[in-house]
Parts: structure tokens; C-alpha cells; sequence
């Protein structure tokens, strides 16, 4: 087996972006949490992307886990990895792009790698090395005053120049223009300069197909979604991936129970609990109860129970804001987030102990804690169900072992139409 591509990504939001869009360009793909350690049955997977949680920790640490998830796609016969990073550059001086670059470039043995976060279609693009989001430079954007990350310089040359151990050069936008072997030619006159990467400007999709096909020429890229798709569909035009109509087959169908978790407090998805309301039986819990102890999740269970033979059930912690605030102020907000997030997780073991093996979550740190409580460890990527949500089946453990597959949707809160959950459950079946 040979994969066609593999991914590094620094976070778990952004890698499933990453698997989502590759599977929307033609790659079958398989997303892992974490390094695997068990055998994964590969056969026919074209990409896998693995998450990691390296953006914001010291960057030697970075380094350390970077290293060791391509070394594992490469023994699965990945000849090119993309470390993916997020379309804001996010960052510092100190790394973690810079670092992590150097290490993964020269593990491969590569002179240089090119490097564009321009995702055109979500606003991001990088034009002679400087890149916007949205129609301002990123300096100017709320970006500048990120907590961990604040951007405060918008030239990437300069920026990713501060981390890395090489000199950085640009691949301007006259050259993209000009096609992927002018790109490749300026990528080898970078290099015998002795630059060790090259920002890409990208203004267009078609800037990114280019950026594609002249990346596949080198074992290494760096780049967010945007850069992903370019390489996607370069590979599905080589003949080296399957093709976007059978990309996101899940094969077979998956019985068994249906049920929803809700436990973001956004706006989208308090709407859509009020739209589910009219569809199925939906059981709001009581944070009081929550945070006294186990009556609150027993009783939520036992609800489910008495419900869950006659179709899906809706479990959800999600409050307005205001009384959010409130119960914030009396406990503590991360106690209060980490109960209720706790309380849904502990709800999805046992609504899977019951025989739900379709489970739908709504809210991006309740979907961790669900996915972390279950050991779910490896995904395939179907079909999406919103832009960025799409259906995920078990790969390796299942609900009780490796031959006991679910079908899940794990969404940020702010993901999704009012009919999300219907949505959701219908591509499921």
C-alpha cells in the first residue's frame, strides 16, 4: 500500500478541515488522532491526515511530534507530506512553523519547501509575500491581538524568516501565473541560493492547482486547507488518486441506534435544538444537577432508554448566554465547561452501550471530550453534511472493538443550517 498523500496538522479542527477538502478534491482519506499505534487497514485510502496538538506548545516539542507523524506516513508509503498550519499563520517567533519546517524538510531530504496558507475561497490570500485576510493585511485584522499568537506583521517572508534556520525566499504572483514549471523553476533558483523555503502568492483557486502540481514535485509542502485542495486535485489529474464521485464512499451501511449530543451555547446550534424539537424527543439537561453529581447524566440515560427504540434522541447542555453567565458566575466558568462537557461524554459511552452506533455532537470541545471518551482513534471521510462537517466512520476501534463500526458528525458550533441534525441523521443511514 502506498498512500498518495499525507498530512501533519497542528491542531484537530484544522486537520479536519484538511481531510474534509481532500475528500471534496478526489482522495480517499482517513483522519487520525494522534500518532496510530495499532495496524490501520489503509487498503484504497489515498491520504491520511494526521492530528496532532503542536501549535501552541514549546517548539522543540513540536518538533519531536512533528517528526515522529511523518516518519509514520512515510512508512505507510506517503511520498509527499503536507504540514498543514493554519490559514492565519498562527505563530510567533519562536515557531511553531519555522522549526517544525526545518525538521520535517530535512527528515526528507529536501532543499526547499513551499509554503502558502491562501485559501482564496475563505478570504485568505497572500500577494507578494504578504497575506490578507479578507481585504486587509493580516496585521490589520483582529489576528494582531490574538491571546497566543498575536500577528502583528503580514509579510510572511519576514515572518516565517524570524523562525526558520534557512533564508526564505518568494515566489511572486507574475510567476504562479506562469504555471507550475515556472513555480518549480523558481523553487531550484531559491534553493542553489541556499533558501531552505519560498512563500507562494496564491490570489485565485486556480493559483492553488498550480501550487499543487509544482509541490508534488518535492517530498515536502507547508500550507493550510487551500494548499490541500491544489494538491488533491493535481494528484486526481495525474491518475494518482481516485476519482471525487467514489472519494467519499463509506462502504457499507452501519445499523444500529441514532442519537444527538448538543453541548455548544452558539446561536446556530441553540437553533437547531429548537428546530429538532418538532423531529424527535429532545431532553435538555439541568447544569445544577450536572454539577451535583451522577443523578443528572443516570437520568438522561435512563430518558434515552425509554425513548431511543422509536428513532433518535437530542441530549443537550446548550443554554442561552445569559444563563451561561449566570451559572459561570456561581461555579466558575471552567468548572462549569468542564462538567457538562465531561457529563455528554460519559452520555455517548452510554447511549453506545445501548446500541447507538450513529451519533451526531454539536460543539467543537464536547466533540473532543466524546471522541477521547469513546478511544476513537482513526476516521474515513464521507460525505459532507455542511460546508466543513462531513460523515465520519470508524476506522480500527469502533463503538466496542475494531468490528463494531459508528458513523459520527462532530461539528463547531457555529457550523450548519437550522436542519443540521435531521441533515445529519438522514446521510447517515
Amino acid at each position: 500500500m502506498s498512500l498518495a498523500l499525507g498530512s501533519v496538522a497542528d491542531d484537530y479542527t484544522g486537520a479536519s478541515d484538511l481531510a474534509n477538502t481532500l475528500t471534496k478534491g478526489g482522495l480517499r482519506t482517513v483522519q487520525t488522532i494522534g500518532i496510530p499505534t495499532d495496524d490501520l487497514d489503509l487498503a484504497g485510502v489515498d491520504a491520511v491526515v494526521v492530528a496532532l496538538k503542536s501549535r501552541s506548545i514549546p517548539a522543540a516539542e513540536a518538533v519531536v511530534r512533528s517528526r515522529a507523524a511523518e516518519a509514520w506516513l512515510r512508512g505507510q508509503g506517503a511520498a509527499h507530506v503536507l504540514f498543514k498550519i493554519c490559514s492565519t499563520f498562527d505563530s510567533t517567533d519562536a515557531g511553531n512553523i519555522g522549526p517544525v519546517l526545518d525538521a520535517l524538510r530535512g527528515d526528507a531530504g529536501e532543499t526547499i519547501a513551499l509554503v502558502t496558507p491562501a485559501f482564496p475561497e475563505t478570504g485568505r490570500t497572500v500577494y507578494q509575500g504578504n497575506l490578507f485576510v479578507g481585504a486587509v493585511p493580516l496585521n490589520e485584522s483582529p489576528l494582531k491581538d490574538h491571546p497566543l499568537n498575536p500577528m502583528r506583521d503580514a509579510n510572511l517572508v519576514r515572518v516565517l524568516g524570524r523562525q526558520s534556520a534557512s533564508p526564505v525566499g518568494l515566489v511572486d504572483f507574475a510567476t504562479v501565473a506562469r504555471g507550475a514549471e515556472a513555480v518549480a523553476a523558481r523553487l531550484e533558483a531559491l534553493a542553489a541560493e541556499g533558501a531552505g523555503a519560498a512563500i507562494a502568492d496564491a490570489v485565485r483557486e486556480a493559483d492553488l492547482e498550480t501550487l499543487g502540481m509544482a509541490a508534488l514535485g518535492h517530498r515536502v509542502s507547508v500550507g493550510a486547507s487551500g494548499l490541500g485542495l491544489g494538491l488533491a486535485r493535481a494528484l486526481v489529474a495525474a491518475g494518482r488518486a481516485s476519482a471525487p464521485d467514489s472519494a467519499a464512499d463509506l462502504g457499507p451501511p452501519v445499523g444500529g441506534l441514532a442519537a444527538c449530543l448538543a453541548g455548544s451555547c452558539s446561536q446556530a446550534t441553540l437553533g437547531q435544538i429548537a428546530a429538532a424539537e418538532a423531529l424527535m424527543p429532545v431532553r435538555r439537561l439541568d447544569p445544577e444537577r450536572v454539577l451535583a453529581g451522577e443523578a443528572e447524566i443516570e437520568a438522561a440515560l435512563a430518558w434515552a432508554g425509554a425513548h431511543i427504540g422509536g428513532g433518535p434522541v437530542l441530549i443537550a447542555s446548550s443554554a442561552e448566554p445569559e444563563t451561561v453567565r449566570a451559572l459561570q458566575a456561581r461555579h466558575g466558568g471552567d468548572r462549569v465547561g468542564h462538567a457538562l462537557e465531561d457529563a455528554l461524554a460519559r452520555i455517548a459511552e452510554g447511549l453506545v452501550a445501548r446500541g447507538v452506533r450513529r451519533l451526531v455532537v454539536a460543539g467543537g470541545e464536547t466533540s473532543g471530550a466524546v471522541v477521547d471518551r469513546l478511544g476513537l482513534k482513526a476516521f474515513r471521510l464521507g460525505p459532507e453534511i455542511a460546508a466543513g462537517v462531513p460523515v465520519l466512520r470508524t476506522l480500527g476501534q469502533g463503538a466496542s472493538g475494531p468490528g463494531d463500526p459508528m458513523l459520527l458528525a462532530l461539528k463547531s458550533g457555529n457550523f450548519g443550517g437550522r436542519d443540521f441534525f435531521p441533515r445529519a441523521l438522514d446521510l447517515m443511514r
